[in-house]
């Protein structure tokens, strides 16, 4: 996978964003994308919106680290995002039930 194809694939979650479900969300979320063709990304959700953008955030609620080929698989739907983390592909910090409630915010295609 190259950059540009973790960039795509961070670009498309805002086009897979589900709205209606993020009633009452108001969050940061920081991607560490591990690999050679890794990044950081933050992902925030405010009033039904929700934006990417490449970088860091100082204070984020959840921080999601996980390597390129597992991210992929998530994102396709291939992987189960809780099974990912119950096998150790995807290590979390910070608010874990908001996790959760991000498996219901995105469409997964």
């Amino acid at each position: 996978m190259s950059g540009a194809a973790i960039q795509a694939l961070m670009n498309r979650m805002q086009g897979a964003f589900l709205a209606d479900n993020a009633k009452g969300i108001d969050t940061v979320v920081q991607f560490d994308i591990t690999g050679e063709n890794g990044g950081k990304w933050v992902v925030t959700i405010q009033n039904q919106e929700c934006k990417v953008f490449q970088g860091t955030t100082p204070n984020p609620k959840l921080s999601l680290i996980s390597d390129e080929q597992t991210v992929l698989a998530i994102f396709t739907g291939k992987l189960d995002g809780v099974k990912a983390y119950m096998q150790g592909r995807v290590r979390m910090v910070g608010d874990l039930s908001l996790a959760l409630k991000l498996t219901k915010l995105f469409r997964v295609n």
